[in-house]
């Protein structure tokens, strides 16, 4: 006799895999990567291949350890260390970027199980732990396009842990490293009140993070990644539209203290983290509404940050505070079931 076999659903499986999807965005990530570099030189180079290395050798550590065999191909280990190497300053040093690494894929991922289980993004995890150990190291910058940026390290790149970085090669000496030390557009709008021009960063000539100066680019491979539908699209608008909405009308309400909301969307990580990294697909929701109310609420608690709070950037911590609430959000907003009331008034389930 035939057996008849007996599944639950889906019954029709879309011709996408994890793999496939974590790919894409590898390959979204690598102009970003490149330009940075461009910008940068040498010390973004070997910052980035150093995070993502250790965030791979970290990854297979622990795969192995709980029996899982080699996860690696599944490509999110190597997508949270492009990301948090982009989040960070291009001249950290190297034994803080490995730790960033390493407190990325050990607190923000293994901790909670492993690929899907995470309730917050893992690049921001390491982030905000370098934040909290690192504070003065990252919050040092260096100009973009520095001359010698190709021919020799930021010193602080090979600082060795407890050291003081030392100078054989100009960097420190460049009266323009020296000025722009620090710098950022958001640093130097808060506490210069100067704004830069849409050209600058447009161009990637200012001040920020290795992956954080080109806006166009990064809606470009955002962009790639939504047409071939392996990023909902409605996150980053929620984003930037909540986050350039409230910018807007606190400018129109104080011109001469508030900036104008272009300069709020182009500066910081708004862009790449709106496009990158809180459209995470494990730690945002899924319902309709919840996906614009989560991204809302990233754009609105980005500006109280940057506006109302003592650090200069607030995109990575609401992020990591929607992550939170994002179960709490998909909750509220659930579909009601088809062919159910809206009140049930016997007192079962509605």
């Amino acid at each position: 006799m035939s057996k008849i076999e007996l599944r639950a659903a889906p019954h029709v499986h879309a011709p996408r895999s994890v793999e496939n999807i974590m790919f894409n965005v590898v390959l979204a990530l690598m102009p970003i990567c490149i330009f940075s570099v461009w910008q940068y030189g040498l010390s973004s180079a070997v910052l980035i291949v150093t995070v993502t290395a250790t965030c791979l050798a970290t990854e297979r550590f622990f795969s192995k350890a709980s029996g899982k065999g080699n996860t690696l191909a599944d490509w999110s280990a190597t997508i949270t260390g492009l990301l948090l190497a982009l989040t960070l300053p291009p001249s950290f040093p190297l034994w803080m970027g490995a730790v960033a690494g390493f407190a990325a894929i050990a607190l923000g991922k293994a901790l909670f199980g492993g690929l899907g289980f995470n309730p917050f993004n893992p690049a921001l995890v390491g982030r905000a732990f370098v934040q909290a150990a690192f504070p003065s190291t990252i919050a040092s910058f260096v100009p973009a396009f520095a001359q010698q940026r190709f021919t020799s390290f930021v010193p602080s790149t090979w600082t060795a842990p407890l050291m003081i970085p030392t100078d054989n090669t100009g960097w420190i000496k460049d009266a323009a490293v020296d000025a722009f030390t620090g710098a950022t557009p958001l640093g130097r709008w808060k506490f210069e009140n100067f704004t830069y021009t849409t050209h600058d960063f447009l161009s990637g000539a200012v001040t920020a993070s290795a992956g954080e100066t080109s806006a166009i680019l990064i809606l470009l491979c955002g962009g790639y990644l939504a047409l071939r539908k392996f990023m909902d699209w409605r996150i980053p608008v929620a984003v930037v539209g909540s986050a350039a909405l409230l910018a807007w009308i606190l400018h129109l309400a104080v011109p001469g203290r508030y900036p104008e909301p272009l300069f709020v969307v182009l500066s910081g990580g708004l862009m790449l983290g709106a496009v990158f990294m809180a459209t995470d697909m494990a730690t945002s929701p899924v319902t309709p509404l919840g996906i614009w109310i989560y991204g809302a609420l990233i754009g609105v608690l980005t500006v109280v940050i940057r506006y109302f709070g003592g650090l200069t950037e607030g995109v990575m911590y609401a992020i990591l505070i929607a992550n939170a609430a994002s179960p709490l959000i998909e909750q509220f907003t659930q579909p009601r079931a088809y062919g159910t009331a809206k009140t049930d008034t016997a007192g079962g389930a509605k």
